[in-house]
């Protein structure tokens, strides 16, 4: 039973509204952020509650510190370690201001992701979410983008390996074969730079260099857009979220604390990181921010680091092969109750996927061989929807029928509204910022890198 209690929802006789949990209003949850309790037991919601009454293994099982850990790991990552550079052209504190305040948009975004749950329990990732919103045609254009917007992911992830690869080893080989072998956290890597440059200098400084930082910069069009669409990648990990709740006990109840526990962790990682690392080294920052470090500490961080991109690769190739892997067993195959067993079919299934979507992730990876390219890529064509747009066209559909309803949903419309917006201008103008980007970069006669699938040395020394 979800109880909301009558001071808390402003009933004026202070009683008690119980309801079931297909009764729960996300209208009034909405305007109530946090004060909807329940006891939901979530463990038969969705296809993998369903799989598990059938009879096959129960992998509803994430209660709030789990969940917290998975979502730290898909939010933490390959991201952070493009934010110097953007404090670098946005300035310093136009840079933490945005990072402090996309943090603070996405937390919001990120909660009405289970309103939305809570009004259509068997959702289980983005695309079923698009199906109740728009039928099985929005669903196919969504399930499109999740499947490429999670292979841009291990793609990054992939490009951030062939660059450690290739600083490690002076460019060995040709980055294409450094692609390939790519298909203990990221803080540790952090803070090696930090304390490196602390008592040292940035590798490209000549000796005695000005710590030349700029409290407010003056970027082109394409530099500042292509920074916010670097901050929008950093906080990019809600096209997950729905598929963590598929995993939980009980969203309802846990998945805000565990969401607390997420941007305690994440805001202040991403400014002091930023912060840090563009106070030490000023206009001699690189992108990703390893290389700013000396060379010894650099090779040890980006040594350290090979951890965590492979963790981070397979972690979103998991997610993107899951996908997929219940959208055929349940849709196509019709046996959703084999999807937690053990059987030469499902295993047959789920290798197959896993070859042609790591041939994917290896295509797209060198198509796209630039780190910070790859990110504003990816940041442009989906995650600005998935995170942002998207959640604001979710709460008006909820609250189609109340935007007007009171000051308060009038507030929250024209926030909602402004996600959507904010959706739209982030698609459209950060595409064409960032393949303007890469263009100018592959037309640079300076440049290492003049196309895809290139054996070019993309070391950072």
């Amino acid at each position: 039973m979800a109880t909301v209690v009558g001071k808390d929802s402003g009933l004026a006789d202070g009683s008690k509204l119980d309801m079931t949990k297909s009764q729960i209003d996300p209208e009034v949850a909405s305007e109530h952020v946090g004060q909807v309790k329940t006891t939901v037991d979530a463990t038969n919601e969705g296809v993998f509650g369903a799989a598990a009454a059938a009879g096959g293994k129960q992998f509803r099982v994430l209660g709030k510190w789990k969940a917290a850990i998975v979502l730290i790991h898909t939010e933490v990552g390959i991201g952070i370690l493009a934010l110097p550079s953007v404090l670098k052209r946005l300035g310093l504190i136009p840079g933490l201001i945005a990072i402090f305040g996309v943090g603070l948009l996405s937390t919001y975004t990120a909660y009405v992701l289970l309103l939305y749950w809570r009004k259509y329990p068997h959702i289980d990732n983005l695309p079923d979410a698009l199906r109740v919103l728009g039928g099985k045609a929005l669903a196919a254009v969504g399930a499109v983008g999740l499947v490429i917007n999670l292979s841009l992911a291990c793609s990054s992830a992939t490009l951030a390996i062939s660059v450690a690869l290739n600083t490690l080893t002076a460019h060995s080989m040709c980055t294409v074969g450094f692609v390939g072998p790519a298909t203990f956290g990221i803080i540790v890597p952090i803070f090696i730079v930090i304390i490196s440059l602390a008592v040292g200098s940035p590798r490209t400084a000549p000796p005695g260099f000005d710590h030349h930082i700029k409290l407010v910069g003056n970027p082109t069009f394409q530099e500042g857009f292509t920074a916010l669409l670097s901050i929008c990648y950093a906080f990019g990990g809600r096209q997950g979220f729905l598929m963590v709740m598929a995993e939980m006990k009980d969203p309802s109840k846990d998945y805000v604390g565990s969401l607390v526990i997420l941007q305690a962790f994440a805001i202040p990682m991403y400014m002091i990181t930023g912060g840090a690392i563009y106070g030490l080294a000023g206009d001699y920052v690189t992108s990703p921010a390893i290389g700013t470090a000396p060379l010894l500490p650099a090779k040890i961080a980006y040594g350290i680091l090979l951890l965590t991109l492979f963790s981070t690769g397979m972690f979103y190739g998991h997610a993107g092969i899951k996908y997929i892997f219940v959208v055929v067993m349940r849709d196509l195959l019709k046996v959703p109750q084999q999807l937690t067993t053990n059987t030469v079919k499902s295993w047959g299934v789920w290798v197959t996927i896993a070859t042609f979507y790591w041939a994917m992730v290896f295509a797209l990876a060198n198509a796209i061989p630039v780190f910070n390219s790859i990110i504003a890529v990816s940041s442009a064509l989906l995650v600005a929807w998935f995170s942002f747009g998207l959640p604001g066209i979710f709460w008006l559909h909820l609250n189609w029928k109340r935007q007007l309803s009171s000051p308060a949903m009038i507030a929250l419309s024209c926030l909602n509204w402004g996600l959507v917006v904010m959706g739209v201008f982030l698609n459209t103008a950060g595409m064409y910022a960032s393949i303007d980007s890469l263009i100018t970069l592959f037309r640079d006669p300076k440049s290492t890198v003049s196309g895809p699938f290139t054996c070019a040395d993309n070391s950072l020394f």
